[in-house]
């Protein structure tokens, strides 16, 4: 009886924290088409203050969310978008990826693999929950999310894929030429 007793706990407490999980990472409705990026104010892999407003309104942007500095599928991410990076420049759009990781940690992952622009130490989760981006298996893997904000500010595309992480480059470009 002890047994049967002692495994409905650990069942219930196990549903419990998975229920905290779901609605910790549920604070905020995604980010969708049509909305405005919202304020936000990061340190860059150098430390410096990035502000998106220096860019909303000035210039067309594409934000990525990514898991985690160096691992498999985020550096295959990073250098794509590395490889890519002219393309983005000549069509005048800033690039800037976003992850949990620290300031020293982008400056790691930048320097490793002389990525050329912007990594935000978002180290709190508040940019991620205020886009609204989901983990995946039960919020155990950050999501990867990438938006591709116009020069209005406005979000114009919005791609989400876990295992496809260079498609994501391919998905902006398409993007950024269907606003031209």
């Amino acid at each position: 009886m002890n047994k049967k007793i002692s495994i409905i706990l650990i069942v219930a407490l196990v549903g419990l924290v998975l229920a905290f999980t779901m609605k910790a990472q549920n604070k905020n409705k995604p980010i969708t088409v049509g909305d405005k990026v919202p304020d936000f104010i990061l340190l860059d892999q150098n430390g410096k203050e990035f502000n998106v407003g220096d860019y909303a309104g000035k210039r067309a942007m594409v934000i990525y969310f990514y898991p985690k500095d160096d691992t498999p599928g985020c550096t295959k991410e990073a250098c794509s978008f590395r490889d890519s990076f002219e393309e983005f420049t000549d069509r005048n759009v800033e690039v800037v990826g976003i992850s949990a990781d620290s300031v020293e940690s982008h400056l790691n992952f930048a320097k490793k693999y002389n990525l050329p622009f912007s990594l935000l130490a978002d180290t709190e989760n508040k940019v991620r929950n205020l886009f609204g981006v989901k983990g995946n298996l039960m919020g155990l893997i950050p999501g990867r999310v990438t938006y591709v904000i116009n020069k209005e500010g406005i979000v114009v595309y919005v791609f989400e894929s876990q295992l496809k992480a260079t498609k994501h480059i391919d998905e902006s470009l398409k993007a950024l030429d269907a606003q031209s």
